[in-house]
């Protein structure tokens, strides 16, 4: 079988975006634009494999030194496949793969998979490939609901949204990132962690404007004072809160607990498969804020799994 690597450039740019679109395991992250908004902080090495003059994967990458990462401006990669892929043909792809890395005096791969939750088919071939080779696993929890399963809500959060249910509260879907990112989530970062958001308000807005569908602000309001809110990505079968934060007087209202059952409740009567509120990794000795642990928990998740592997390649 003729298997081939070939480095991403501009001119294969629609032809990665449909195969992406229609592929069993890709969201719009992998779309070129939303790679693409920061690609002035990353050196692009993302690569298509053909099988004769057909598509069959593509590999969201950049390049550090000599070694070839799945795309660390995004929050989960890994090979993408159409969606037909039988388990012999990723079998020469990744080995196709791995020569093409070899070839070109790679020294190291690491491939951060994407929750399996998003894909709409098992997605279980690359870990069995990666098991042939010198390798290293990173393991992070990932908290999501699956609206397949009974939902459970902590008595607390549901006590929260019975007093929460006294208050006038409004929640709106707003355009604007501008409230929520200068009134609310720029300042709390920076006062419990010193810390700014991933994405600069500039960023979001852009990135609103070239995927109206799938970013979303909500805000939370007692009269015209904004007391919490949360950015949503949405790839269809999942919703991910992608930033929540609220402000002082939120915090005493619990106004991001009560946001966050309403968005919970509104992406279970919309059918979607499950809400992901991503990862709880920090650098303790646990490996894992446990206080974020339990909030994420008590709003319903269950505990997910996200690997990375490293692999040796020289």
């Amino acid at each position: 079988m003729d298997y081939r690597v070939v480095k991403y450039n501009s001119s294969y740019y629609d032809q990665w975006n449909r195969f992406v679109e229609n592929s069993k395991n890709g969201t719009f992250l992998f779309h070129r634009d939303f790679m693409e908004y920061h690609q002035d902080r990353f050196d692009d090495f993302s690569l298509l494999v053909y099988r004769v003059q057909k598509l069959v994967a593509v590999f969201p990458a950049n390049i550090v030194d000599n070694g070839v990462y799945s795309h660390q401006g995004l929050t989960y990669g890994g090979l993408v496949f159409e969606a037909t892929i039988s388990g012999d043909k990723v079998f020469h792809v990744f080995k196709t793969l791995i020569n093409y890395l070899k070839e070109a005096k790679i020294e190291k791969l690491v491939v951060k998979q994407i929750p399996e939750f998003y894909c709409t088919q098992p997605n279980f071939e690359v870990p069995y490939e990666v098991s042939k080779y010198d390798y290293k696993l990173k393991r992070e929890m990932v908290l999501a609901i699956n609206y397949d399963k009974e939902l459970v809500i902590h008595k607390s959060k549901l006590k929260s949204k019975r007093r929460g249910d006294k208050f006038d509260f409004k929640i709106k879907e707003n355009d604007s990132f501008a409230i929520f990112w200068n009134n609310v989530l720029q300042p709390k970062l920076k006062e419990r962690y010193g810390a700014s958001p991933v994405h600069t308000l500039a960023e979001i807005e852009y990135l609103k404007v070239l995927f109206p569908n799938n970013i979303k602000q909500y805000n939370i309001y007692l009269k015209e004072e904004v007391l919490a809110g949360i950015t949503v990505f949405d790839t269809g079968r999942v919703i991910k809160s992608q930033y929540g934060a609220t402000t002082k007087q939120g915090e005493k209202l619990r106004a991001l607990d009560y946001l966050f059952l309403f968005l919970i409740e509104k992406s279970k009567k919309e059918g979607r498969q499950f809400f992901s509120m991503g990862t709880v990794t920090d650098k303790s000795e646990m490996g894992f804020n446990e206080g974020l642990l339990k909030q994420k928990e008590e709003l319903g998740c269950n505990i997910h799994i996200q690997d990375t592997f490293s692999l040796h390649l020289a």
